[in-house]
């Protein structure tokens, strides 16, 4: 079974800053649209921040642009989401996901339906 495996997580104070990593053991996901998601206890899962297959483009959720940066190296077959400032209301176990669909090397999928492939998660706790 195609997983994806998340690591970087960890408890951090409010303003500083963390790195996930996403990488996909034994399969490509070079051709595939990522995402990040997250989901806070006792919430729904939400859309953080994508990148199309070819790195050209990424779209992030209103309430991390500007501190997240999402990025990918396709020789590697790794994903990146580096979160700067980060806010007590950004804790969440975070989703690294992948479509296996075909998309143009521009798009960047922000439903959670759209994606096929995920991972197990990783916990972000911030603290005040």
């Amino acid at each position: 079974q195609v997983q994806l495996v998340e690591s970087g997580g960890g408890l951090v104070q409010a303003g500083g800053s963390l790195r996930l990593s996403c990488v996909a053991p034994g399969r490509t996901f070079s051709r595939s649209p990522m995402g990040w998601f997250r989901q806070a206890p006792g919430k729904e899962r939400e859309f953080v921040a994508s990148i199309s297959w070819s790195g050209i483009s990424s779209k992030y959720a209103d309430s991390v642009k500007g501190r997240f940066a999402i990025s990918r190296d396709n020789a590697k077959n790794l994903v990146l989401l580096q979160m700067n400032f980060l806010r007590p209301e950004d804790t969440a176990v975070y989703y690294c996901a992948a479509t296996r669909a075909q998309y143009s090397n521009t798009y960047t999928p922000q439903n959670l339906l759209e994606y096929d492939v995920w991972g197990q998660g990783t916990q972000v706790t911030v603290s005040s």
